[in-house]
């Protein structure tokens, strides 16, 4: 497919299929976006929102209005303008600002239609997961950045110093992944280098006294990744063990092949604004490397978790419930692994101009296209969840959600690259 038709099937598969989905599900009144649908997107079952979703709604609202300003995106097409975009990103800021915070400045996972916190594990508390507080910073940082609004700018700020003030006295909490004790977990690094970098670009943007400090932040976790979870293997560790004991465990020889995959495009990236290419060129190895040993070969797509050495996860087992996880969904097909791949092949043939990531995005693209859109375009969007067959399961896999992010991010940041290349 030639570059001016990539650019026109992404921007024809944003308009006529994903936006025109989660435009209907906006909740006009609070604000904020309903997302507990089914897997085939037909029926809603619940109007609960979790945080992670929503703070990830307003980054969503707030790119694409930054691109239809920059003329990437077209206002007629999707049938609604940039004002209209910021307009409900900001009515989601000001209900989660209203809403979502606790008495000690972390987010509430989980909250009902109108905003009340509400227990997702009862007994457990509103305060589960510093993943959701993440999505609030990311959505926070880029509405602030597309509607030049200072006070969320420094919201974002504020609840990102309290995240890593939580990180460093070792007191976060990781629903819906819990890190097993004994071991250190990669995603940690992983989504504090996203959110750092994309802060750091608010505030640079911004002009903000604080970018600088930032832009340095995201570079530590860039450098913590790839020094510390990738091995010479060139296979990024999902859980690291901590003690010589943990090592032969099933636990610490899984690998996440789609998480690797994404997890690197954050650090290609944060490499080429700091200029590099050492680990430009690593993280090519560890999305190569990862895209080998998580493909099915036998029915195409990525399986959701593997063994170190291919095949079935498989080790010595500590009666863990993450062990659950693994075992049970290792095979599946789902949706945010395959979008992130995408992306990523295509931004590392354009940094290393490797032909092999255009061999990769190729083979990629023929399979995701042929198994996750919506057959019914009055439907749209994608049925996300899949077996290995590539059937669709009612199953949940992370959140009881249709999550709007991964799918919608990555086109958007795919027609992003595709037109800036030249013509």
């Amino acid at each position: 497919m030639q570059m001016n038709s990539m650019l026109s099937f992404y921007r024809d598969h944003l308009q006529e299929s994903l936006w025109p989905f989660w435009q209907r599900a906006l909740d006009r009144t609070h604000g904020g976006i309903y997302t507990c649908f089914n897997n085939e997107g037909t029926e809603l079952l619940s109007t609960d929102k979790f945080t992670w979703s929503q703070g990830r709604f307003v980054w969503i609202l707030s790119r694409m209005a930054r691109m239809c300003r920059q003329g990437l995106l077209d206002e007629k097409q999707l049938g609604w303008k940039a004002d209209d975009m910021l307009e409900h990103a900001g009515k989601t800021v000001s209900f989660l600002a209203k809403h979502v915070f606790l008495d000690n400045g972390n987010c509430a996972y989980l909250l009902t239609e109108s905003g009340e916190k509400k227990e997702f594990i009862p007994g457990q508390g509103y305060d589960l997961s510093f993943y959701a507080d993440g999505f609030v910073v990311l959505g926070f940082a880029e509405y602030a950045r597309a509607q030049n609004d200072s006070e969320a700018l420094e919201q974002a700020l504020k609840l990102y110093r309290s995240i890593e003030a939580r990180l460093e006295a070792g007191s976060v909490r990781s629903e819906p992944y819990p890190v097993p004790d004994g071991f250190a977990s990669q995603s940690f690094a992983m989504i504090m280098l996203n959110v750092a970098q994309e802060l750091a670009d608010a505030l640079m943007a911004a002009s903000h006294p604080a970018g600088p400090e930032i832009r340095e932040r995201s570079k530590h976790y860039m450098n913590e990744i790839m020094d510390r979870f990738v091995h010479e293997d060139d296979l990024l560790t999902e859980l690291l063990p901590l003690h010589e004991s943990g090592r032969d465990t099933l636990l610490a020889r899984q690998i996440a092949p789609g998480h690797s995959i994404e997890c690197m495009w954050f650090v290609l990236q944060e490499a080429r604004k700091l200029g590099r290419p050492e680990l430009i060129e690593k993280a090519g190895r560890v999305i190569k490397k990862a895209f080998q040993i998580g493909w099915d070969g036998a029915y195409g797509g990525l399986y959701r978790y593997v063994d170190r050495d291919g095949g079935e996860p498989r080790g010595r087992q500590i009666n863990d419930g993450y062990e659950s996880l693994i075992c049970d969904t290792w095979d599946m097909k789902i949706w945010w692994p395959h979008s992130e791949a995408l992306y990523t092949f295509l931004l590392g043939h354009e940094l290393t101009q490797d032909e092999q990531f255009q061999h990769m995005y190729e083979q990629m693209h023929q399979y995701v296209f042929r198994t996750f859109p919506h057959p019914d375009p009055l439907v749209g969007e994608w049925i996300q969840i899949r077996d290995r067959q590539g059937q669709p399961v009612q199953k949940v896999v992370a959140l009881p959600v249709k999550d709007p992010y991964h799918i919608m991010r990555n086109v958007l940041l795919t027609i992003e690259l595709l037109a800036a290349r030249p013509s």
